[in-house]
């Protein structure tokens, strides 16, 4: 008798990053450290704490030519600074939900086909060097 086992079928497809054959740029934010009031336990509500964020978007570039024009593009700097944003509205108790709020913020963005998000908190475990999640958004059709 064979260890055969049905599994259900991922119907999820995998971020596209940079792909000329479809036309998807890769816009990315590596290794933005800020410092953020989240957090669920009581400890953790008196005082920021560092995290570390890393987006990746998969960007359309069908659109045509950028003609050199930082408007025709995702620019980083807007979302590092919407990323600040979201930081600077209030405490967040999960990791789970800030990454969500990041997630939201670029697929607001037309040109933005999908998203991955890391938070990581950087002292939440001692032993640990991060701690965290990672998520991965599409735009609904």
């Amino acid at each position: 008798m064979s260890d055969q086992r049905e599994f259900p079928v991922n119907n999820l497809h995998p971020l596209r990053i940079a792909d000329a054959t479809t036309g998807v740029r890769h816009v990315f934010v590596r290794d933005f450290d800020a410092s953020a009031h989240i957090g669920a336990y009581e400890h953790e509500k008196d005082a920021a704490q560092p995290i570390r964020i890393n987006v990746d978007l998969s960007v359309d570039e069908s659109d045509g030519n950028i003609d050199d024009r930082l408007e025709n593009v995702v620019c980083y700097d807007s979302i590092v600074a919407e990323i600040r944003v979201i930081l600077a509205a209030g405490h967040v108790h999960l990791v789970e939900t800030l990454a969500e709020q990041i997630a939201d913020m670029a697929l607001q963005d037309k040109r933005v086909l999908s998203v991955r998000v890391r938070v990581e908190k950087l002292r939440a475990v001692p032993e640990a060097a991060a701690v965290g999640i990672e998520i991965e958004r599409h735009k609904t059709l």
